[in-house]
């Protein structure tokens, strides 16, 4: 028998600071567009993530589609990285002979 790695109330912590994560990503949006809409999308993952653990173990209803919703957000997150890799390495000067 196993035992369980996370209790409710540092999950709860986790969460709540994932929301603040949230909310200053999307306070800051207009400094960094493409970044602060990745960290928001990110923050959004792992919440879910947080809340479907919360609701294993106290026994609760279970969240809709929270598969799709992940993969919605991981896959906008996803692309925005890879097109800041490839600006990335364009920026990157040309070797002289």
């Amino acid at each position: 028998m196993s035992t369980e790695q996370f209790d409710i109330e540092t999950l709860k912590h986790i969460r709540n600071k994932l929301d603040y994560i949230y909310f200053i990503a999307k306070s800051n949006y207009n400094d960094n567009p493409e970044l602060m809409d990745t960290i928001e999308n990110l923050a959004q993952v792992s919440k879910m993530f947080t809340n479907i653990k919360i609701q294993e173990l106290s026994k609760q209803g279970e969240t809709q589609s929270p598969q799709g919703y992940i993969l919605s957000k991981l896959s906008n997150s996803y692309s925005r990285m890879k097109e800041y890799e490839k600006q990335k390495e364009t920026d990157f000067p040309t070797w002289k002979l």
